[in-house]
């Protein structure tokens, strides 16, 4: 299976910058980055 971290990084202000999805492995590795904001660019497959 796979598992799935969310990431929100937010300015001073608590406006939302940036938020993305990690998606590991299951052996815990980073496999996948999902950027949803401020726009949704799909998965990115990492090289291993």
């Amino acid at each position: 299976g796979f598992r799935a971290r969310y990431v929100k990084e937010v300015d001073s202000q608590e406006r939302t910058v940036k938020f993305y999805q990690e998606i590991y492995d299951k052996d815990n590795n980073l496999v996948q980055i999902h950027e949803k904001f401020l726009e949704d660019r799909g998965h990115k497959k990492l090289k291993r």
